[in-house]
Parts: structure tokens; sequence; C-alpha cells
């Protein structure tokens, strides 16, 4: 069904589910170890989805901050120093924004360094899918490649749709869905982080997640769309409002109990390797996180937890792969900073590897001008 360019499908759908293999990990973590309320998290990211949808009209992935999520969960964090550093970031992206810094810093980014972060985000989704495989069972985790397998992009019986159906199966199956599932009616509250959350949040994590979501969420998002919309992403899509998206969502979506919020090359990936083709997709997914928030909050900890994440490990490794298929269009002058910024992003972070490849290409560049 399409409504106004919107479109409301099976293969839409199963595209909305492309990034559950980023989104879900960072998720369960942030509900059983930070103890955010789930409810708060999943109608706030939901809305955001919504958002999205109705105003850019294209998938538009948006994630967990990864850096934030894993210090946090790591150290154990109280929910009130994640909203806190939600807010900071918000700040910090809106300022850079109006600055005019990221177009800057867009215009003297070259293409073999954004290829090189698109290439280590695939690499690193596709070994933590395996490892996910590996600890979650590979019995399992085997069927569901086999499913990506024959199925492919399959529109009729997309793939993601089935292997979501097998995930609910196989809980229904091993466990006693009566005292799992349980309804009930929860709203977001409103909560304002001290000055002293906002502060601690923004030091110990959000200058560490500052490059990654430079490099990953505004750069080579934006460079993906332009590849897989060349026509709608030239009109409607630009760093500036990928980074102004980041900005006003963290600004207002922590102060009712979300966690920091980015967009992400990676899930883009999974979106459109599953189907996903216009803002239908976001706000399908939207609505669903929102009727879970609203409906099924008591049981969300309880559900996440026992979905086999095998099928989740499956998935990444197809949309790692699938990211890795972008290298493709660099010279063979491009391959060394391809290469460099890669193999630094992978080992260290992609902080290293962007500045190591900047440095590399422009370094190369100037030889070639002696």
């Amino acid at each position: 069904m399409k409504i106004r360019g919107y479109e409301f499908s099976l293969r839409e759908l199963a595209g909305s589910m492309g990034d559950f293999g980023t989104l879900l990990p960072l998720v369960i973590g942030y509900i059983v170890v930070v103890e955010m309320d789930p409810a708060s998290m999943l109608i706030m990211f939901g809305l955001s989805n919504i958002t999205l949808g109705f105003i850019y009209n294209l998938p538009m992935p948006l994630q967990p901050k990864k850096v934030v999520a894993a210090i946090a969960i790591a150290d154990k964090w109280n929910p009130a120093m994640v909203q806190g550093t939600g807010i900071a970031l918000g700040f910090t992206w809106v300022i850079i924004a109006f600055s005019g810094l990221v177009n800057k810093l867009v215009k003297i980014t070259p293409k073999p360094v954004i290829r090189g972060i698109q290439l280590a985000l695939g690499i690193t989704l596709a070994w933590s899918g395996i490892k996910m495989i590996n600890d979650a069972g590979v019995a399992l985790g085997l069927i569901a490649i086999i499913v990506l397998i024959l199925l492919g992009k399959n529109e009729k019986l997309p793939a993601s749709i089935v292997l979501m159906g097998l995930g609910i199966g196989i809980m229904f199956f091993q466990h006693d869905m009566k005292h799992i599932v349980q309804f009930s009616f929860s709203f977001p509250h409103f909560t304002l982080p001290s000055l002293k959350n906002i502060y601690e949040g923004f030091v110990l994590a959000g200058i560490a997640q500052m490059p990654l979501t430079l490099s990953n969420a505004v750069i080579a998002t934006a460079a993906l769309l332009r590849e897989y919309f060349p026509e709608q992403a030239d009109q409607k899509i630009s760093e500036k409002k990928l980074m102004l998206n980041m900005g006003f969502m963290n600004l207002i979506v922590p102060l009712f109990g979300g966690m920091p919020q980015c967009h992400g090359a990676g899930g883009l990936a999974g979106q459109y390797y599953f189907g996903a083709r216009t803002g239908g997709s976001a706000i399908m997914e939207g609505l669903i996180e929102v009727g879970l928030g609203l409906f099924l909050a008591q049981s969300i900890k309880n559900l996440f937890t026992i979905f086999p994440m095998s099928i989740v490990g499956a998935m990444m490794l197809f949309v790692g792969i699938e990211l890795g298929k972008l290298t493709k269009g660099v010279d063979q002058e491009g391959v060394k900073s391809l290469f460099l910024t890669t193999v630094l992003a992978v080992v260290f972070n992609m902080a290293a590897g962007y500045a190591a490849g900047m440095a590399f290409y422009y370094l190369v560049e100037r030889k070639k001008g002696n």
C-alpha cells in the first residue's frame, strides 16, 4: 500500500528490521545493566523513527550511540548519567551544525577515507555477528544463514520477517510465555538530569563518541544515502541536516527517559539490504516500538533476553558483507588510504582510522604536487 509516496508493505516492514542486529544488543544492555526504563526508551525511540520517516520519506537509520552505550554498560552507569550524556551531545551537535564546521569536514574528507570507514564498519559488524552466532548457538546460526542465502531479497517472503518469526516461534517453544508476557500501560516521564550528570557524561563518554559520530553517523551515512537514493538524497539530505537531526533528538529524547541516539551507515545498509526504500519502513518500525513500550514494557526485559541471538548474529553478518561491497569505485591511488583507514579503524577505533586515513591521503597528495 502506498500513501503519498510512503510505502507500507511486507518489504518495508522487513527492511525496518534490518538494523536490529546493531540495535538489540545495546538496548538489552541498557535495560538489563543500566536499568533504564524500557517504556521510556522504546516509546521515545519509536517516536523519533516515526518523525524521521515522515520528514524524509527515506530509510533513515536510528541507533543508540555506540561509544556511550558501551561505556555506560561496561561501567554500570545509572540512567541519569546516560540521559545527561545525550543532552550534552545534543548541544554539541547543534553548535557544530550551525557553526559550519561539519560542512568543512565534509569538503576535506576524500572518498577513499569514507569507503574505509564503511568497510571497517562492515568488518566489525560481520565479526560481531560471527561471535554472536558462536556464543548463542552455531546450529541455529547456520539455519539463519541458509534462510538468508535462499530468500536473499525476496519481496514476497522477506528473509528478516521469516527469521523474526522463527525467533518468536523458538521463544514460545522453549519458554512458558504466560509468565513472561505481561500486558500493562506505561508512559514516559519527564526527567531532568543534573548539570553534574551532563558534565560527567560528556567527559567520560561524550568526547570519545564525537569522532565516531562525525565519521560514521554523518559523513559515511550521508554518502551511503546518496549512493542508495541519488535523486531523493540530493534534495533532502545534507551532513548538516543529519547533524541537526541528532542535535535536536538528543536535546529532547533524554528528557523523557530515552537513550542517546544517532544515525549510522551500518544501520542504513541493513535496512536497505532487507528491503527498506521509503519512510514507511521507519514509520512502521516506530509504531512497533511505541506499541511495545506502551503495552509490554513490563515484559520487554524478559522478551529481549530470551530472543535467539544467533538469528541476530546472522543478520549482522550479512549486513557487514553488504557494507564491504561498497569499496568499489576507489581508484588505485586511493586504495592505500582506504586500506590504512580500514585497518586502524578495526584495530583501534573509527576516530583513529579516520585521522590516519586523512593524514596519509593528504601526505600523498602533497608529494604528488611536488
